[in-house]
């Protein structure tokens, strides 16, 4: 009886114990059961690290209430480096796909443009993070970048078109700009976005980017398979 008894309580605890831990995964927002969250790499620079913002407001940490906002099961990592180019993205994307990572976000290119750099080269290295990718099985969602009119319209042609035929040649997800949430109004009124360097989004203008980037994080997650 006294066995019975002992078991019957160890039970009893066991029920406890597993309640508290689901009412805890569900205070957290994660799944309690079934569908384990997704880990996203976000491959990027200053505007993916959150360069002069709060940690708070940066992309990431917005993104990521974002999808617990819209019950998408997927953990983001913050793998943004502020001045870093197509050949930064390229030279660590090898060792920031570490096994725990299911899909990548890629955006970079900005500060390519910036500095004028070549759009062939710049090409070259995109292509090579989106062949790492592809050699790991993993979906990726290649977020576009449009270049100025003032290297000429070659350049901005050839800046422009890099980002969508990639996306087709590998089949990754594609978002045509950062920045598209912010719409294409008036330059002075967009500036409300900005930070005083005219460059880096503040935080409403963060949330006006994640808004619309959103759900195509969101498709990136379900292609996870």
């Amino acid at each position: 009886m006294g066995f019975c008894l002992s078991l019957f309580g160890r039970f009893t605890y066991g029920v406890r114990a597993l309640a508290g831990k689901v009412a805890a995964l569900v205070f957290l927002g994660l799944p309690a059961f079934g569908e384990e969250p997704v880990t996203i790499l976000a491959l990027g620079d200053s505007l993916t690290q959150g360069y002069g913002l709060a940690q708070a407001d940066g992309f990431v940490p917005q993104l990521q209430d974002w999808l617990q906002e819209n019950d998408v099961a997927a953990e983001v990592i913050n793998a943004g480096v502020s001045g870093d180019t197509t050949a930064g993205g390229a030279s660590r994307v090898e060792w920031s796909l570490t096994p725990e990572v299911d899909a990548m976000i890629v955006a970079l290119g900005g500060n390519d443009m910036l500095r004028g750099l070549d759009p062939g080269q710049a090409r070259a290295n995109l292509r090579t993070i989106l062949e790492v990718a592809q050699g790991r099985d993993l979906p990726v969602l290649l977020v576009g970048m449009q270049a100025p009119t003032n290297f000429g319209p070659d350049y901005k042609a050839a800046f422009d078109a890099m980002y969508p035929e990639l996306s087709q040649e590998f089949g990754a997800l594609y978002f045509e700009s950062f920045f598209k949430g912010l719409g294409e109004g008036d330059p002075s009124e967009l500036q409300g976005y900005f930070q005083s360097d005219g460059i880096h989004p503040n935080a409403e203008g963060v949330d006006r980017i994640v808004e619309a980037m959103g759900p195509a994080v969101a498709d990136l997650a379900e292609r996870v398979e």
